[in-house]
């Protein structure tokens, strides 16, 4: 049994087909259950109403740190929103430097008001870096974020950072990304990170992994990555599935 822990279901994009059938091809490929991860606040209803149906869904509330447009929520209406019954996390949030200029101030105090609002709700984070490894650990560290941890999803940083974090209670999660040829150095983090916090996911619609790539990700696909990381690091396959699903269940508590 696998575990989808980080998916965007609702910006699939569906037209010859529909979520029925997603998801019945990732109960094929034994994908049994699936984390839908919020990026915005005015997608947040639309999204709930989507996977209401399917109780193996699980939900996240958040904003993506990269962009300026739409709410931008205060502690309070984030933890308010985390009592919806299918909310398991905060986030996804975190900091991205990479496309954005000037002033990154605004990303900072948005990803402080996240943390704080988890540990308000003792849930755990889903966390975003990107161009930003010294800033998102002192951010997490200030604001002691070790209370309640959470994950570096689609991790593509170095081993220093994936160590800091775990040892701030956090999980690494692996995307289609270490399926790519030349992901050297995180397919050497991705044989280092000790079992019991580790991750998979696909991150879809984005970022399918070898022998996909170039296609609309889908949850099914997160096999691919899991048979590789089994790969790579010399593990039984079904062992590593049944590690990463209890992970991701400890972690997040689905109902």
């Amino acid at each position: 049994m696998l575990v989808d822990s980080h998916c965007h279901l609702d910006l699939l994009g569906l037209e010859d087909e529909t979520l029925d059938d997603v998801i019945a091809e990732a109960q094929a490929a034994d994908v049994q259950q699936m984390l839908c991860v919020s990026i915005s606040l005015e997608r947040f209803p639309a999204m709930l109403e989507q996977i209401a149906p399917y109780p193996q869904i699980a939900a996240s509330v958040g904003v993506h740190p990269d962009g300026e447009a739409g709410e931008d929520p205060d502690e309070d209406r984030l933890a308010a929103l985390a009592g919806e019954p299918r909310v398991v996390a905060i986030g996804e949030t975190g900091l991205d430097y990479f496309r954005i200029e000037g002033d990154t101030g605004w990303q900072r105090e948005r990803f402080r008001r996240h943390i704080r609002a988890a540990r308000a709700v003792k849930k755990p984070l889903i966390v975003h870096t990107r161009a930003a490894k010294a800033d998102t650990l002192r951010i997490l560290k200030e604001e002691n974020a070790q209370e309640v941890g959470g994950v570096l999803h689609c991790f593509t940083e170095d081993w220093d950072m994936a160590k800091a974090a775990m040892d701030m209670n956090f999980h690494i999660s692996f995307s289609g990304i270490v399926t790519f040829k030349n992901a050297v150095e995180l397919k050497a983090v991705a044989k280092q990170v000790p079992a019991e916090r580790m991750l998979v996911e696909t991150d879809s619609p984005y970022l399918a992994p070898v022998p996909k790539r170039g296609k609309r990700n889908r949850p099914a696909y997160v096999r691919y990555v899991a048979e590789y990381l089994a790969e790579l690091r010399g593990e039984d396959f079904d062992a590593l599935a049944a590690t990463t699903t209890g992970n991701y269940n400890t972690l997040f508590k689905p109902v």
